[in-house]
């Protein structure tokens, strides 16, 4: 299984009990979360009708030992200009939060698993929608 960053909406699945995603999240042996996805879901949770049931549900995940939390520096801006410059060029953007989670896959060369189609626009970049697209 490839390691992969996770975006937000697949965590959102996990947290719902989707079983294709639970069996993703079993099999990987590395699985990473960036801040911008940390701050998405930290947002949706305060503003949903279960913010202490998902905060601890999301600690639990925090705390595996083969889930990594990736912090953004200067290289994720670079990535970032790039495919922000590309995705204009082409006339096809994406939002400015997925376009940090894509350049914060691309420095890490991890595969970014997601449900949103969009991130297909982003050259140089590997998704997966499914457990079976994680698999090597």
């Amino acid at each position: 299984m490839r390691d992969a960053l996770l975006d937000t909406n697949i965590i959102k699945h996990f947290l719902a009990g989707d079983p294709d995603t639970i069996e993703a999240f079993r099999r990987a042996r590395r699985l990473c979360i960036n801040t911008v996805v940390l701050a998405e879901l930290l947002t949706g949770f305060a503003l949903g009708s279960r913010p202490d049931a998902n905060r601890r549900l999301l600690s639990r995940l925090l705390s595996s030992p083969r889930v990594s939390l990736l912090t953004m520096g200067p290289e994720t801006a670079e990535h970032y200009a790039d495919i922000c410059t590309r995705l204009r060029r082409k006339g096809r953007p994406i939002p400015t939060n997925d376009m940090w989670i894509a350049a914060s896959a691309r420095e890490h060369g991890l595969v970014l698993f997601t449900r949103d189609a969009h991130f297909q626009e982003v050259d140089g970049l590997l998704t997966a929608s499914s457990v079976d697209q994680l698999l090597p």
